[in-house]
């Protein structure tokens, strides 16, 4: 019996998956850098219209809430203290709350049998920092302009409701598909302390940028 002939190419997968796994480690840095910058915004850009894409979910990342973390604990710091007193905010505690707090928050959804991993719903409600980091800025800005304190506060109020309320949207608007429908709101409640004890931070803040 005459042998068969077997022909095809002969492919090292190997060394091809070693090809895949080295990925872009060869490119410039400052490609890498600007990929990432573009990716964040493009997410904080999610997070000010929340619900239509889900992306921040599946393509999760942890350095914009770092970033946002960062952000919001240094325009925070030392807030709430006069000329001669110790600051009563200081950029660890911002950084401890927020953290801790999305951790917690991460915990409590997962143990009521949410479908959203860990890494997921923190890197959600880091991105969901934005509104309110938003509003620390108008509220530092507002602190220097020539207008009775009584007229500022509420003002504030008002700016740190919006984004209080934008935030937990925000965040829920991605969240809660992944969430049990019958424990909805033992998610959201913790969500709402969340969010509302860092907007309670940024009213204690009656110092100015001068």
């Amino acid at each position: 019996m005459a042998a068969e002939e077997v022909s095809g190419n002969i492919v090292d997968t190997q060394s091809r998956g070693r090809e895949n796994d080295i990925g872009t480690l060869d490119e410039p840095v400052y490609v890498t850098i600007k990929r990432d910058l573009k990716a964040i915004l493009t997410k904080c850009w999610y997070v000010l219209l929340p619900g239509r894409n889900k992306a921040l979910l599946h393509d999760w990342d942890l350095w914009g809430p770092l970033l946002l973390c960062l952000l919001l604990g240094l325009l925070l710091h030392g807030a709430g203290h006069g000329s001669n007193e110790e600051p009563t905010i200081h950029f660890v505690h911002v950084f401890v709350m927020v953290w801790g707090g999305a951790a917690v928050v991460t915990i409590n959804a997962q143990l009521l049998r949410g479908k959203v991993s860990f890494f997921q719903s923190v890197c959600t409600l880091g991105y969901c920092l934005l509104p309110l980091t938003l509003a620390v800025l108008l509220s530092r800005l507002l602190l220097t302009l020539p207008v009775p304190p009584s007229a500022i506060f509420i003002i504030r109020l008002v700016i740190v409701g919006v984004a209080l309320f934008w935030s937990v949207w925000g965040s829920l608007g991605f969240l809660s598909e992944y969430l049990p429908a019958n424990r909805k709101a033992l998610v959201i409640y913790p969500v709402l302390l969340f969010y509302f004890a860092i907007s309670c931070l940024i009213l204690a803040q009656n110092d100015s940028l001068i």
